[in-house]
């Protein structure tokens, strides 16, 4: 058994790595332990490019801690002279009724967030990749645009162990507990002790939070990049988007960001298949090509090029898709973060700073009571 902490955390993809710079930063020992290695592609935070937006149709609710996320990707990218996030403009478009565009309209309104709103003839005029049938509406926002989740992750991780953290690779967590002294956490390589235990599990908390008692289901999702047939140059000016169909379905994408060769990243929000960590099919199949190109030229006629690239991911989904953040119930030394049910990373810094946070002092300022998992719980 090695020397004791202050805190543990588990977990150092997105959540993790930002909990533990925050409580180097404060000057907690810490140590990371992680089964992968930094910035990896096995979980849910990869892929180059992650959406950051403030006109939130999710729920209004969250708008506050999109407000200080963005004053913390704005210290993250000055502190780590890394670019982690860049502003493009955000476009949100379908039916006027529709979720994405009447919630994105509710939350705007309600925390007077600058925006526009624009008809399907507007929106051909200002952004030339775009056709919207010509019952559809789309809201404009500045503030949006995404962040870059590998050089975000490398970026907390690098911040964190330059303020002391000790960070560990290619160590599997077996065990955790609590005792009336701390916790107590078991690797394949050592036993650890803390005073608090911080677990940001990603798609394996149905193993590491069993006891928590909130379902959570994990559903691969695959990122798409296909080649605009028109060429690159007008992607390279588009806005982040997120539109949705008369059927309600949703998908989303990005400016192209990767250079000449490199596609336009595209994706559809919640169309995926259960699976686990362990069984998730890493292969992209040419149906799911097909399926993938057919729904983005309804949108933007020019993606009907061959797709360069595709990869998997997954989302670890509650049932309410609201995430968890507390501290654990059963254990008051153990916090946990889980359940970001797609749309957590925009989210990284400033829960980051949550978990610190409740880690250290038991409480945060921030409002969190939506993320109770009482509200869930089915043991």
């Amino acid at each position: 058994m090695t020397d004791s902490y202050d805190i543990i955390v588990i977990g150092l993809g997105g959540m993790g790595s930002a909990a533990a710079y925050h409580l180097a930063r404060r000057g907690a020992r810490v140590l990371g332990l992680e089964k992968f290695t930094p910035a990896h592609d096995k979980g849910s935070s990869h892929g180059g490019s992650r959406i950051i937006r403030q006109s939130y149709f999710e729920d209004p609710a969250y708008v506050p801690l999109l407000l200080r996320a963005y004053e913390l990707w704005e210290q993250l990218a000055a502190d780590s002279g890394q670019e982690v996030y860049r502003l493009t403009g955000g476009l949100y478009v379908g039916p006027p009724d529709c979720l994405t565009v009447a919630g994105s309209l509710r939350a705007s309104r309600e925390w007077s967030l600058p925006h526009e709103v624009l008809d399907a003839r507007e929106i051909r005029s200002r952004f030339r990749t775009f056709n919207p049938g010509p019952h559809f509406v789309g809201l404009y926002e500045e503030q949006a645009g995404f962040a870059r989740p590998e050089t975000t992750v490398a970026a907390h991780l690098e911040l964190a162990a330059r303020a002391g953290a000790e960070l560990r690779f290619g160590e599997e967590v077996r065990a955790w507990s609590q005792s009336g002294t701390g916790v107590t956490v078991t690797t394949g390589s050592d036993t650890y002790t803390a005073g608090q235990l911080v677990i940001c599990p990603g798609a394996w908390a149905p193993a590491l939070l069993a006891d928590l008692g909130v379902p959570i289901e994990v559903e691969r999702q695959v990122m798409y990049w296909l080649d605009p047939v028109d060429g690159m140059a007008d992607f390279e000016r588009s806005p982040i988007y997120i539109a949705e169909n008369d059927y309600g379905a949703q998908s989303y994408g990005f400016p192209a960001i990767d250079g000449p060769g490199g596609g336009v990243k595209t994706a559809f929000f919640r169309r995926g298949t259960p699976c686990t960590p362990e069984t998730i099919d890493r292969v992209v199949h040419p149906d799911e090509i097909t399926r993938m190109r057919t729904r983005a030229v309804e949108l933007l006629p020019a993606l009907a090029g061959r797709c360069v690239h595709a990869a998997t991911c997954m989302y670890s989904n509650t049932a309410d898709e609201h995430f968890v953040i507390a501290r654990h119930p059963a254990h008051t030394a153990i916090t946990v973060a889980c359940g970001f049910s797609g749309h957590g990373f925009k989210f990284v810094p400033v829960v980051g700073e949550i978990l610190a946070d409740l880690a250290l002092s038991g409480a945060t300022e921030h409002p969190i009571d939506l993320f109770a998992p009482q509200r869930l719980v089915t043991l």
